[in-house]
């Protein structure tokens, strides 16, 4: 054998081993992206799962059999007919949030979990409105997806699914309910609107009417109070009066008590005597008297006899001044 013989044998040597780890690596390496499984199969059967980063597999005898992603899902729930609990037909579609938990039950506890689950929550969804009637299907969206969450993920958990979210997306009841209920809600703004007039109205009018009370209690304490000023007015005013009247006649009194005061008060009523007398002559067309009636005379005599009946009466009480008791 010549050397250029065993010079190719040793190149065809390294050559073929070189492919050979070549070949080992590329099946034996394997990188897994993050956020996703490998289930790993050895002769047929599972061995195990790989989770990202660098992993090793034997060539020839390990084979990735599934490749599952761990992200969560969005899959769409076709629209379907649902019948409420009081008989009323309703479409109604949605979208269904999900994500794989257990990649071995993925792989190998149902076909395809993406259809299993859009089913799933197709007849849940026509379980749970069956519940409910027409009003409430608009009105507890949220108790229904709840709902609707809670029996998808009992019935998955044995495909290692479990469902995050459902959310209704539409309901569309037929025509004639969707007039019914426009009429419905006409109805109901008519008569909200109606109420609130008549409040209106009824306020406008307890308003007016507290206004016109208050007003009449006002313009009755303003006259209660004027009266009463006017009253005090003239209460004040009499007692002034009295007053002043009382000061007088006692001024009088303590003067006619005195000898002076005695002839003043004798002068007085000859004065008014004679007033009273001239009074009558010219009220009177005619008038009798005699001649010593009608004398000046006989006038100041009478006038004097009076005032002495009084004085022996006791009705005046004569003190003398003292300047006349040392007289």
């Amino acid at each position: 054998m010549t050397e250029e013989a065993i010079i190719d044998i040793i190149f065809n040597f390294w050559t073929g081993l070189a492919i050979l780890v070549l070949v080992i690596l590329k099946n034996g390496l394997r990188f897994v992206p993050q956020n996703r499984a490998h289930v790993v199969e050895r002769f047929g059967k599972y061995y195990t799962t790989l989770t990202a980063g660098i992993n090793f597999l034997v060539p020839f005898i390990d084979k990735v059999a599934y490749d599952q992603t761990l992200k969560e899902m969005a899959v769409d729930v076709p629209s379907q007919s649902a019948i409420t609990k009081d008989n009323i037909s309703l479409e109604v579609d949605g979208i269904l949030y999900t994500k794989v938990i257990d990649p071995y039950k993925a792989s190998y506890g149902i076909e395809n979990f993406t259809f299993a689950v859009a089913q799933l929550a197709q007849t849940t969804m026509r379980s749970e409105i069956g519940k409910l009637e027409l009003d409430r299907t608009f009105e507890e969206r949220l108790t229904l997806n709840a709902n609707i969450v809670s029996a998808i993920n009992e019935a998955a958990a044995p495909w290692g699914i479990q469902v995050l979210r459902y959310e209704i997306k539409d309901i569309k009841p037929p025509k004639t309910v969707l007039e019914a209920m426009e009429r419905q809600m006409k109805a109901e703004r008519e008569k909200r609107a109606a109420i609130l007039e008549s409040e209106g109205l009824r306020d406008a009018a307890i308003n007016n009417a507290e206004g016109e009370k208050r007003s009449k209690v006002l313009a009755a304490e303003a006259d209660r109070a004027q009266a009463i000023l006017r009253a005090e007015g003239e209460a004040l005013a009499i007692t002034t009066v009295a007053e002043a009247k009382a000061r007088a006649l006692k001024m009088v009194g303590d003067a006619a008590a005195s000898m002076e005061g005695q002839k003043a008060v004798q002068f007085d009523l000859a004065t008014r005597a004679i007033q009273a007398k001239e009074a009558i002559a010219r009220q009177s067309s005619v008038v009798l008297m005699d001649a010593h009636s009608t004398s000046t005379a006989h006038t100041v005599a009478e006038a004097m006899a009076m005032l002495a009946a009084i004085n022996q009466s006791g009705a005046m009480n004569l003190q003398p001044n003292p300047s006349e008791e040392n007289r």
